[in-house]
């Protein structure tokens, strides 16, 4: 069996306020070229369809055009989706029983029938073009472990999570009775897997042991972490988010060609997808405002870029900073976001508390002024989502008393 295995999609997002619509379909046309040249039997994907759970009606139409878009391309593909912890179940299971029609299955939650858990509906067998099968899917979708399904009535609430993998695995045996190769995929968090430039303030990380999933896959195809990493060995993998979420999500990302053959080691390629508008921080060493705004305007204005300036903060955070950096981009390409600001450090390498006379906070920015705030009160920066929130905020107000 070939699976093509992708994830954390992040439709509909935005950043900082700029609509990221070209990217995601930029994304999506190199995802159908790949799957026209391997003509795979399943495309997986784990889950973070939509950046949240109301995604916008074109987001919507845009998902659902390229499912037929792609399924064209690769006629006997089964394409299985699971929803993330961004995606709202209900909402992606609502058209389910349409999808199917199309060779598309749908899954956003685990259902009960006739009170006992339906695993059936997530146990998915594969077919290659002749129509033989080769391979079966278990979907699971995203699940928080305290909303863990009761298998048993009288199962013991510390016992729900080990009771309800080991009855999949029993359904999985039962169901591949001709012994063809099994991939299990989920949205979940693996204890000691890499973060790197993972937002952990957007949608938190439950993290499971590896060793408590006892479902005897030959392949685990894992979304929820934007990091492409293998997972105690080869049979386990997060294949990554195909673009960055953020800036310190400064990495290759990817879509994951699987080859599987029943009792081998899996073979796995991976495909680097291209982004047409990247993130840059500038420059990328921290730099005094001066000199960042000067490698800021060194930029060939005609590329598209998301720009993050990276600055060290020496005194008082200029309150007109911004606006340059605004001003510099201004009739270009580039999209100016957000300052990194590197803290000062005591010779103890402990980051300074500031406090500030009145006049002195009439001086700077109302967003600097909370960072500053946060800083003396946590012992940290403060974290990304607060601070685009408060932008946010900072811009509606302006826009307004304009």
């Amino acid at each position: 069996m070939k699976i093509v295995h992708t994830s954390d999609w992040h439709l509909g997002q935005e950043l900082y306020s700029y609509d990221r619509m070209e990217e995601h379909q930029a994304f999506l046309t190199q995802l159908k070229e790949i799957v026209a040249d391997e003509q795979p039997d399943a495309l997986v994907v784990c889950g973070d369809i939509y950046h949240n759970a109301t995604p916008s009606n074109a987001v919507m139409r845009m998902f659902s055009d390229y499912m037929l878009e792609v399924s064209e391309v690769c006629r006997h593909m089964k394409i299985i989706v699971i929803a993330g912890n961004h995606d709202s179940s209900a909402r992606l299971e609502v058209t389910r029983n349409l999808w199917q029609r199309v060779n598309v299955e749908v899954l956003g939650k685990v259902e009960k029938n006739g009170g006992e858990v339906d695993f059936n509906r997530h146990i998915i067998t594969v077919n290659d073009k002749d129509g033989n099968a080769v391979g079966v899917v278990v979907a699971m979708p995203h699940i928080y472990p305290q909303a863990m399904p009761l298998v048993s009535e009288d199962t013991p609430r510390e016992e729900r999570q080990k009771a309800f993998w080991n009855a999949l695995n029993e359904a999985v045996k039962q169901h591949n009775t001709v012994n063809v190769p099994v991939v299990m995929m989920a949205h979940m968090a693996i204890s000691g897997s890499e973060t790197t430039g993972h937002d952990l303030c957007r949608g938190g990380m439950d993290y499971i042991d590896i060793n408590d999933i006892p479902v005897n896959y030959d392949y685990l195809a894992l979304g929820h972490i934007h990091y492409a990493q293998n997972v105690d060995g080869s049979r386990a993998r997060y294949c990554g988010s195909p673009i960055p979420v953020s800036f310190d999500e400064d990495y290759e990302h990817s879509v994951m060609i699987v080859e599987l053959n029943k009792g081998s080691e899996p073979m796995i390629r991976t495909i680097a997808i291209a982004n047409p508008i990247p993130m840059k921080t500038i420059p990328s060493q921290a730099a005094l405002e001066n000199e960042a705004l000067a490698e800021l305007k060194k930029l060939n204005n005609q590329e598209k870029a998301y720009i993050r300036l990276n600055v060290k903060r020496e005194g008082l955070m200029s309150t007109r900073l911004r606006e340059e950096a605004f001003n510099i981009v201004n009739g270009t390409e580039l999209r100016f976001c957000t300052i990194k600001w590197e803290q000062p450090e005591t010779t103890e390498g402990v980051v300074k508390s500031k406090k500030y006379a009145l006049e002195d906070i009439q001086q700077i920015s109302s967003i600097d002024v909370a960072k500053q705030h946060y800083l003396n009160k946590m012992g940290s920066d403060m974290p990304n989502e607060l601070l685009e929130l408060l932008e946010q905020v900072e811009r509606e107000v302006n826009t307004k008393e304009s």
